[in-house]
């Protein structure tokens, strides 16, 4: 993977919900690492520094490097919680990980080819379902995105789960329950305000046709 996060931590043993508020009121963001057989420990780190990394997407689909006490650990966001209308991070849930044991993340999907679409050469617009979908696999092989290529959905056509190329070692969660659960990613439609327009414009035409008939002279 092209980037690397480094997150520098605290361990935290100021605990509580007043703790917590205290923490936020000097910028930093409290924690809580566990995972990978080792015990959860509570952690703080600078809300400045945090609110910078999560602006790129990678973030969240990354293995992300936590610095405790010297120590580097490897880990990835299972949870983050922000302020329902003030741009403050509240709390962030990490999960080690170990190279040998596979790990569940959501990864986002990219849209390619849209433009090559045969649907929308027709006049089609594509509507995207999902933007992630949480994949299966070991910690080497945890994939920055998805590429969904659209180059040849046709109109009136849904691409799927199932049509995703996956890169080998990597599963969608999702599929491992079943055909049923193949969900929609993708489709490509006339948008409806044109379909009306066409129905209504073939509607017109056929009256002004059978209305034509009827104003011919009947023949002597």
């Amino acid at each position: 993977m092209a980037n690397d996060f480094v997150l520098n931590a605290e361990l935290r043993t100021d605990l509580g919900k007043g703790a917590s508020r205290r923490l936020r009121h000097t910028g930093k963001v409290p924690a809580v690492m566990y995972g990978a057989g080792e015990d959860p420990v509570s952690l703080t780190l600078q809300h400045n520094e945090l609110a910078h990394q999560i602006e790129n997407e990678a973030f969240f689909s990354h293995i992300l490097k936590v610095k405790v006490d010297g120590k580097d650990q490897q880990a990835i966001v299972k949870d983050l919680q922000r302020h329902p209308s003030r741009p403050i991070i509240m709390h962030m849930d990490l999960q080690r990980v170990s190279a040998k044991e596979k790990i569940r993340v959501q990864v986002p999907i990219h849209f390619i080819n849209e433009e090559q679409s045969p649907g929308v050469r027709e006049g089609g617009l594509i509507n995207h379902m999902m933007t992630e979908v949480e994949v299966a696999c070991l910690p080497a092989d945890l994939p920055e995105y998805i590429e969904a290529d659209l180059s040849e959905l046709e109109l009136n056509a849904i691409f799927h789960m199932s049509d995703l190329k996956l890169a080998k070692g990597i599963e969608l969660v999702e599929l491992s329950h079943g055909e049923s659960h193949d969900q929609a990613v993708a489709s490509v439609h006339v948008p409806r305000a044109a379909k009306e327009e066409e129905e209504t414009t073939t509607e017109e035409g056929g009256e002004a046709a059978e209305g034509g008939e009827a104003a011919e002279p009947a023949a002597e």
